[in-house]
């Protein structure tokens, strides 16, 4: 081989070589784990509510005529063997809060979760306080967590003080029940339904798992078989070795208008059918030859365009955001764009 048949060949090779590199990083960017895709029924997290009393307020809290956080301030006293009139009490530095939490799976005595206190009455502000032991309890009526603690208030949290977010400020005192192990059948449900995406999740562990593991049931659930060997104590080890696998997923064709802000988000692989629009001193033609270039308010574009072209031609031709919103909803309306048109 010659020296320049040598140095062609390398050439080549290297085109080659980032041509490989460019593809295998674009599958690997279009991917996602199944992980955040899907979850397992049944691993969720739950909410707690509690209400309870937050003291130690700079003449913040709330106004005497809030007769429930008098009266639970005097309830609170006479459990305390403090006997006083209620109707004697100053609650200018005391505020009555509903306390949210969410538990998470798994969660065990003695973990710590983040809570939101918000005010129920008219207080002013929460900052500076401390919220007394408050019982959360599960939409069952049985306390699963206790919150207690100092309210800190961020830097940039004073806009807004009559709600504030503790974190760390409640403990999981009950656990609840839920066994992986043992379960021969697990159920995987997407996030978000979809047939193709669904069917690539199933074919993706019984290619990495083994065959027959996965087995699509509808587009929103896929079951799963434990193997032999895992499902007597191996249940979590199985969930982690399929959550960690990569799916591309498939997506419908969609167009996200915002009217407020004039924002439009295009989905991929949204197109347009011939068709034309006039609107105002606008003219946008969409047809089955060749595009020819907008010349003053007209735009001309070909059969099958994506909706990024549309867009593009219209801005070029100085269509305001407004404009365009007319007529992404007339062309839908005509039955001439193939996507879901949503306006928020």
């Amino acid at each position: 081989m010659n020296r320049v048949s040598l140095y062609t060949f390398k050439i080549l090779f290297c085109l080659f070589f980032v041509v490989v590199i460019f593809f295998v990083n674009n599958t690997e960017i279009d991917a996602a784990r199944i992980k955040d895709l899907a979850s397992i029924k049944g691993v969720r997290i739950n909410q707690l509510t509690g209400y309870g009393l937050i003291v130690g307020l700079d003449g913040t809290g709330d106004k005497s005529g809030v007769n429930f956080t008098k009266q639970s301030l005097g309830n609170m006293m006479e459990k305390m063997n403090i006997h006083i009139d209620k109707n004697q009490l100053n609650v200018k530095n005391v505020a009555a809060v509903m306390v949210t939490a969410n538990i998470p799976p798994f969660a065990r005595i003695g973990d710590r979760i983040d809570i939101v206190a918000s005010s129920l009455g008219d207080a002013k502000s929460l900052k500076g306080g401390t919220l007394l032991m408050t019982p959360l309890k599960g939409i069952n009526g049985k306390i699963y967590a206790i919150a207690q603690g100092a309210v800190t208030v961020g830097a940039g949290d004073d806009g807004h003080l009559q709600v504030v977010r503790m974190s760390n400020g409640a403990t999981v005192e009950k656990e609840i029940p839920f066994k992986l192990d043992g379960k021969r059948e697990l159920l995987l449900s997407l996030f978000r339904p979809d047939f193709t995406t669904a069917k690539r999740m199933a074919d993706a562990i019984n290619v990495s798992i083994g065959s027959g593991v996965a087995e699509t049931v509808d587009s929103s659930a896929i079951k799963l078989k434990v193997p032999d060997n895992m499902w007597k104590t191996g249940v979590a080890e199985f969930i982690a070795d399929i959550e960690s696998l990569s799916v591309v997923p498939d997506t419908n064709a969609r167009v996200i208008i915002n009217e407020k802000t004039g924002t439009v988000v295009i989905g991929e692989d949204v197109t347009i059918s011939p068709v034309a629009i006039a609107h105002g001193n606008l003219s946008v033609i969409v047809n089955q030859g060749e595009v020819n270039e907008g010349t003053g308010k007209t735009l001309s574009l070909p059969g099958s365009s994506t909706i990024g072209e549309l867009v593009n031609g219209l801005n070029s031709i100085g269509a305001s955001a407004s404009d365009l919103i007319s007529i992404l909803q007339s062309i839908k309306a005509a039955g001439a764009l193939q996507a879901e048109l949503e306006i928020i």
